[in-house]
């Protein structure tokens, strides 16, 4: 039975993930933008270094960079921050050993980061207790400092390293705080009441096979996908009889425009293949080839609309 978009999008917490290109950081912050439209408090955050350069997040709201602690981005209600492993480890360390800032000055030397970025786990490890953390953050009332939280998440590889990380860690080690902070995590993270997974991925054959596989990881490490974004999706102007036509016209000769027609085929076998693998909902998000990739807010401001049109219209 095909999931309901609106019960996917009334979650706590959103991974938005996704192949390289295929639009998931624009994806994140029409997410967290039209969540705190509509009056929660959000924070969107991406995952990497905030010293790697500028911040593709970050620049959708007119910004450089990200910093590791929350910060407003503009529009109300909406935070952002960059989840960082450095900072994980930070806490982390905190959490056990009261060494204070003799253990912040070690962690932070390139030497040190530089070895625990090639350490199996350790860097997933910081990203997950940095993120953590945040989930946890509370105000004076005791409600969520965050009431949507939107990840813009690594590519498809790392992600799933990141969601495969408690079963891995408890694994290894059944006993001490790092398995505590695992099934704490957990508790987050695989509960389909709580997190929703989205996967973001483009009409075209090989984008559509990598997010098939993606949705089977994601199931395999107990983080339950909620929907497809199917983005940049070529209008398609002709009805099926009019499609039929066209198939017979081109058999017989080369017409201007047929790469444009066959686009449209693509997007409704890429729907077709989405959802008869996945019983996940397909949501499609238009091209815009009258704006460019660097015209950023009015493609934000599109995508938003869109996805506040595509919710009003699911069932409640």
């Amino acid at each position: 039975m095909t999931q309901d978009l609106h019960a996917g999008l009334s979650h706590r917490i959103h991974l938005v993930t996704g192949k390289g290109g295929v639009g998931r950081t624009t994806v994140a912050a029409a997410l967290a933008t039209l969540a705190a439209q509509r009056g929660k408090r959000v924070l969107v955050c991406e995952i990497g270094d905030p010293e790697g350069g500028p911040s593709p997040l970050g620049r959708l709201f007119g910004r450089e960079q990200l910093t590791p602690d929350p910060e407003p981005l503009g529009p109300e209600r909406l935070f952002g921050c960059h989840v960082w492993a450095t900072r994980g480890h930070e806490l982390f360390a905190h959490s056990v050993v009261p060494a204070g800032p003799l253990i912040r000055t070690a962690l932070r030397s390139k030497t040190l980061r530089k070895f625990v970025a090639a350490v199996p786990s350790l860097y997933e490890l910081g990203v997950f207790f940095h993120l953590l953390t945040l989930l946890k953050e509370t105000r004076e009332d005791g409600a969520p400092q965050h009431e949507v939280i939107v990840a813009d998440m690594p590519a498809t590889g790392q992600t799933l390293a990141l969601t495969s990380l408690p079963e891995i860690l408890l694994d290894a080690l059944p006993d001490g705080p790092i398995p505590r902070y695992m099934r704490e995590g957990q508790s987050y993270l695989n509960d389909p009441a709580q997190c929703a997974a989205w996967v973001v991925t483009l009409p075209e054959i090989l984008p559509v096979t990598e997010a098939e596989e993606l949705i089977e990881g994601l199931r395999a490490t107990h983080v339950q996908p909620a929907g497809v974004f199917l983005n940049r999706v070529p209008e398609d102007p002709f009805d099926a009889e009019e499609r039929a036509a066209l198939e017979e016209l081109l058999a017989r000769e080369e017409i201007h425009g047929e790469l444009a027609f066959r686009r449209t085929s693509l997007a409704r076998d890429a729907r077709r293949r989405l959802v008869e693998a996945s019983d996940l909902p397909v949501v499609e998000l238009p091209d815009h080839p009258d704006l460019s990739a660097n015209d950023t807010d009015a493609l934000q401001k599109a995508l938003v609309a869109r996805l506040g049109e595509r919710l009003d219209r699911s069932p409640s």
